[in-house]
C-alpha cells in the first residue's frame, strides 16, 4: 500500500513571509498599471513598479513555493505588537510631522517613538542618530535632489 505525502506547509514563517512579499508586488503592479510603461531604453513611470513589483512577486512566489518542501523548523511565533506599532508610529509621525516641523524635528520625533520600540537602546544614541539622519537628508534631498523640504517649523 503506498502512502501519498500531503502538500503541507513546512517552514510557515518562510511561507506567511512570501505571501507578503506577493502582496507588496501585486500593490505595485496595481499601483502601475495606469501609467505608461514605454520600452527599456525609454521607461515610463510605470516601467520600473511594474519591474520592481513583478520580481518581488516572484521572488514571493518561489519563497512560498521553497516552504512547502524544505523544512528548516522555522515555525511562526507570536507577533511582536510593541516594536511593530511603535515603528510604524515612528513612520506615521515623520510623515505628520514633517510639513509642520519640518526635517530636523520631524526626525528627532520619527527615532524617538521608535526608539521606544526596544529595550536595548541607549538614550544617548537617539540624538546622535537623529542629528545623522537629519543631516544625511538635508544633504541629499533638500541640497542634492533641491527638494522643497521645511528644515525647521520657522
Amino acid at each position: 500500500m503506498v502512502r501519498e505525502k500531503s502538500m503541507s506547509i513546512r517552514n510557515t514563517s518562510d511561507f506567511v513571509s512570501g505571501l507578503a512579499l506577493v502582496a507588496v508586488g501585486g500593490g505595485a503592479l496595481f499601483a502601475a498599471r495606469d501609467y505608461a510603461m514605454g520600452t527599456a531604453f525609454r521607461m515610463g513611470p510605470g516601467y520600473f513598479p511594474a519591474l520592481l513589483g513583478g520580481l518581488l512577486a516572484l521572488l514571493g512566489i518561489a519563497i512560498s513555493l521553497r516552504a512547502l518542501w524544505i523544512d528548516e523548523g522555522n515555525r511562526m511565533g507570536g507577533v511582536a505588537w510593541r516594536p511593530l506599532v511603535l515603528v510604524l508610529g515612528g513612520v506615521l509621525s515623520f510623515s505628520v510631522a514633517l510639513g509642520v516641523l519640518g526635517l530636523a524635528l520631524a526626525s528627532l520625533l520619527a527615532l524617538t517613538v521608535s526608539a521606544l520600540a526596544t529595550h536595548d537602546v541607549r538614550h544617548w544614541e537617539v540624538p546622535v542618530l537623529s542629528l545623522g539622519l537629519s543631516g544625511f537628508s538635508l544633504v541629499v534631498f533638500v541640497y542634492g535632489l533641491g527638494l522643497p523640504i521645511k528644515i525647521w517649523p520657522v
